[in-house]
């Protein structure tokens, strides 16, 4: 399921990254990673704010979508 899916407060496993080439590398280096376990926030107006490797990340609707968890 995409990552907008997920429960606030609910710990998550990232499965997949999709999206093209600089999407992904984007995502990896904030720390989204396949295999990595991150917490979702907050949710506003499917903006989220999640917690990825003991950081808070602001990730848009769009970016989320494309998180697999």
């Amino acid at each position: 399921m995409p990552l907008t899916l997920a429960v606030i407060g609910e710990k998550v496993i990232i499965k997949h990254i999709g999206g093209n080439n600089d999407v992904r590398a984007h995502l990896q280096n904030l720390g989204f990673v396949p295999g990595a376990a991150i917490t979702v926030i907050s949710s506003m107006g499917g903006n989220l704010i999640v917690n990825v490797k003991d950081a808070r990340i602001a990730v848009s609707r769009e970016m989320a979508q494309k998180i697999m968890v």
